[in-house]
């Protein structure tokens, strides 16, 4: 079966737009108005900054092109999630057997699936919805946004528009796919991690161009949903910067799961075929495809924003430059989320936005986290990881496999392991965990690097039994127990309990005279 344009939907899994009725023309009447924040763009970092001002009394004007909630809403974690859980609920099926259950027969209805993506957006939508905005206190105006100057701007919306003045703005405009310039690709209408979720029918064949976390993750979810995958890496592994064993792992559980995993392989063609494409990579092997999904990375969205006018500089990849603060080279204009340069994440995106406008509005001096910054490929197993890997110079690491954990074990899931890595000084400032819900045990070690708790207070903080936590639990106990262990502390311990027995002894003798 191939896919063509006419096999994906154009509803982008919304029927009609619910947002369109709800636009007005919030500027009619306020031209002399000058707005403590100008948010342009409304995505995750969009939504809490104008908030977040909005929380502060102040006045804030949110210009968002097409629906708030951006990349996270609408293309990116909660449709992703849904379709794994999907994913995850066929595969777990077929692998009940492990533990004495026997299914028969799974089969999977993609219509269903997406049915069960859309409800989930469909369900979180209106916690950021333009009525939810603006009962918080924030203006929001569907339409575009540019730069006339330092501190103007053009807004032009669907209930009306015009110029607007800010005292401070906030750019976060978010990212979009890359489509590298491939011969034939662009011709082959690809998928992308924005337009996946259009589609109606399961490719028979689906080639992934990209091993990185969203090549993974819909690699994967789409193998274990019945289609023939294939991902194509030019780097020699899969997750070039996760944890070498983690992403040994993850290869050969996607490999299980009926994907082909080719690495080392640059593309350097997409060219038409009987009944779909073929993907030609630069050793002369070709495969075949119904539908080619590029998951390459994103590039920031800036075209269209005036930026010149601003005097808001981009590096040489495209990104907003930005200071330690979050502010660009406007003083009066700062910058969070994809757009910044710093790690695609919600999170990165949500607390930086914060961080931002705080400054921003209050004056505050508040200086972006960059150290202790979580991130999750939510493939099966997971990797959850968090501050500096194994490799970094100086480190002592800390490892627990999991067949030593005993909900692994309980589970048959013991395909993984836990990771700390510790300074000199015992400091916990990296960790990776693979496993199921690795994401779900990653918190308590962010918050361990963000404050340089040592690993003896890991240890030493009581955890519930049994939980897949007991793996960076166990891990920061070995540590403790190889601390004890050195001759100087063995010698002071010893001391102790030398101490200790005579003291007892004596204490024994003068009660028996």
């Amino acid at each position: 079966m191939s896919i063509s344009q006419g096999d994906v939907a154009d509803d982008h899994l919304t029927e009609g737009d619910p947002q369109a009725s709800g636009d007005r023309n919030v500027l009619e009447g306020r031209a002399d108005e000058v707005w403590d924040l100008l948010v342009v763009g409304g995505g995750t970092a969009g939504i809490v900054g104008a908030r977040t001002v909005a929380s502060f009394g102040a006045s804030v004007l949110m210009v968002e092109r097409d629906r708030p909630g951006g990349d996270c809403l609408w293309t990116g974690c909660v449709p992703s999630k849904a379709l794994l859980a999907a994913a995850s609920a066929a595969a777990d099926a077929r692998a009940a057997g492990r533990v004495g259950v026997h299914v028969e027969g799974v089969w999977v209805d993609f219509g269903e699936v997406m049915a069960h993506v859309r409800a989930a957006i469909a369900a979180i939508e209106p916690a950021d919805s333009p009525e939810t905005l603006r009962g918080a206190g924030v203006q929001v105006v569907r339409g575009s946004a540019r730069f006339t100057g330092a501190g103007s701007a053009r807004v032009d919306g669907v209930g009306g528009g015009g110029e607007v003045r800010f005292r401070q703005a906030l750019i976060a405009t978010g990212s979009a796919p890359a489509v590298p310039p491939i011969p034939g690709l662009r011709e082959a209408a690809p998928l992308t991690s924005d337009t996946v979720w259009d589609l109606r029918e399961l490719p028979d064949r689906l080639v992934v161009l990209g091993g990185g976390t969203i090549g993974c993750e819909l690699g994967q979810a789409f193998a274990r949903l019945g289609s023939t995958v294939t991902i194509v890496e030019a780097a020699d592994r899969l997750l070039g910067n996760e944890d070498p064993e983690a992403a040994q792992l993850v290869t050969e559980a996607i490999v299980r799961d009926g994907a082909t995993v080719l690495t080392g392989a640059p593309v350097s063609a997409v060219e038409d075929a009987a009944g779909g494409r073929e993907v030609v990579l630069e050793d002369g092997r070709r495969v075949r495809a119904d539908a080619v999904l590029v998951a390459l990375g994103r590039r920031p969205s800036t075209a269209d924003v005036g930026l010149d006018a601003a005097g808001v500089e981009v590096d040489d990849s495209g990104f907003v430059v930005v200071d330690p603060r979050l502010r660009t080279t406007n003083p009066r204009i700062w910058a969070a989320g994809d757009v910044s340069g710093h790690p695609q994440f919600t999170h990165v995106a949500g607390v930086h936005a914060s961080t931002a406008v705080s400054n921003a509005v209050l004056g505050l001096r508040r200086t972006a986290e960059v150290r202790a910054v979580p991130r999750v490929t939510y493939t099966a197993p997971e990797v959850a990881a968090v501050g500096v890997g194994a490799d970094e110079p100086g480190v002592t690491v800390r490892t627990v496999r999991h067949d030593e954990v005993d909900r692994a074990v309980a589970e048959g899931r013991t395909s993984g392991f836990s990771r700390l890595v510790l300074d000199r000084r015992g400091r916990v400032v990296g960790a990776t965990v693979v496993g199921p819900r690795a994401g779900e045990t990653l918190a308590e070690l962010t918050l361990a690097v963000r404050s340089n708790a040592k690993a003896g207070d890991l240890a030493g903080t009581m955890h519930p039994y049994p939980t897949f936590g007991d793996g960076p639990w166990n891990a920061a106990v070995a540590d403790v127990r190889a601390r004890l262990a050195a001759p100087f502390a063995r010698r002071a311990t010893d001391a102790l309990v030398t101490m200790r027995r005579t003291w007892l002894e004596l204490r024994a003798q003068r009660r028996t005279r």
